[in-house]
């Protein structure tokens, strides 16, 4: 079914309310969730809910925290999430950054002890508005490791995401570079088992280290491991993420000890720092414009439409959505619903939300 995000952020909304959120809170994750879904990253929007609401009937996630400062260096700062919700968490954190940054030309901090902070191109596309670049470490501790070393079988990482932003001339286009470290996104897989599709080659491996294509190895079984993208590169760069934003934030690096509890536990480590404080604006924005340019001005390969630069798919996307709407599949849509049951919504407010609300559902 399609479904328009103003119906979708209604429903996201009404069911956090149900599990405890006060109405900002509900209100902020559910928009963060389907701006997700807007941009096509369907692995961190409103399909989570499920899982959400699980982490907090097992005390992985607690409704209603903020960021808690525990160390203020300057420019410097630790933050504790308290299990709190991502959303809230890193967005209060990147304000602080965006503030520090136009007060000192930079910011640094680490978030620690947070629930999944979900798609992390939000928060640099929250800095980039304010014409600031950003780079974000993230790494992710759950149940079990999810993606091998290269050279392994079995999973020794998480999905480990990086990203980096770039503000453009037009605000309303920064640059957005915004990947996991492994091949695709842990949600993706879920994705894909819902839709009842095949994963991409090289994305999975089964626990004898032989390559599947069968999501239901990852979401049923629980067994085998992802695969990092690039081999030798990404690999090094999830080890990386493991040191940044796991061991120095103080939020703990994967190993077996951090292991098995449920839930989502994220370290971040963020840079934001003013590009003015380096070049003239005018003159950095004539050759970020240039740049742009000259990569897109490359012949597209056959069967492509146009060369695009990173946060372009995302944009292109969102425009589609907004205008089509959001594509649930039957089974996602069947947890959503077993979700809202669950944490107490009538199915009058569903009515409504879907029948009265603006938008509603497109088909």
């Amino acid at each position: 079914m399609l479904l328009h995000a103003d119906a979708l952020e209604h429903f996201a909304e009404a069911v956090l309310k149900a599990a405890g959120s006060l109405d900002d809170e509900a209100r902020t994750v559910a928009r963060h969730l389907v701006a997700a879904n807007l941009r096509g990253h369907d692995s961190h929007g409103i399909g989570m809910i499920p899982t959400y609401l699980h982490s907090i009937k097992v005390g992985a996630l607690v409704p209603n925290r903020h960021a808690s400062m525990v160390k203020d260096n300057g420019a410097i700062r630790v933050f504790d999430g308290g299990k709190g919700y991502g959303q809230i968490i890193a967005t209060e954190a990147v304000e602080w950054a965006i503030d520090q940054t136009r007060a000192s030309g930079v910011a640094i901090f680490a978030l620690r002890n947070t629930h999944h902070v979900g798609r992390v191109g939000a928060y640099g596309e929250q800095a980039a508005k304010a014409g600031l670049i950003s780079i974000f470490f993230v790494n992710v501790l759950t149940v079990s490791a999810r993606t091998a070393p290269f050279g392994g079988q079995e999973g020794r990482y998480g999905t480990d995401p990086i990203c980096i932003t770039f503000p453009a001339t037009d605000s309303s286009s920064p640059v957005v570079l915004d990947f996991a470290t492994s091949a695709v996104a842990a949600g993706k897989i879920r994705v894909a088992y819902n839709e009842g599709k095949e994963l991409p080659p090289g994305v999975y491996i089964d626990e004898h280290g032989r390559e599947t294509r069968d999501p239901a190895v990852f979401i049923r079984d629980r067994k085998g491991a992802m695969l990092s993208f690039g081999g030798h590169k990404a690999s090094g760069l999830a080890l990386v993420c493991e040191l940044l934003a796991g061991a120095l934030t103080g939020s703990g690096a994967i190993q077996q000890s951090a292991l098995g509890s449920e839930g989502v536990r994220n370290g971040m480590l963020s840079l934001v720092f003013d590009p003015g404080k380096f070049i003239d604006r005018l003159e950095l924005n004539g050759e970020v414009d240039r740049l742009i340019a000259w990569v897109k001005s490359a012949p597209p390969l056959v069967g492509t439409d146009q060369v695009l630069v990173a946060g372009e798919p995302e944009r292109l996307t969102m425009q589609r959505r907004s205008k089509d709407g959001i594509s649930i599949d039957a089974r996602t849509w069947e947890e959503l619903l077993k979700a809202a049951e669950t944490a107490g919504v009538r199915q009058s407010q569903l009515d409504i939300i879907f029948h009265a609300a603006a938008g509603g559902a497109a088909t």
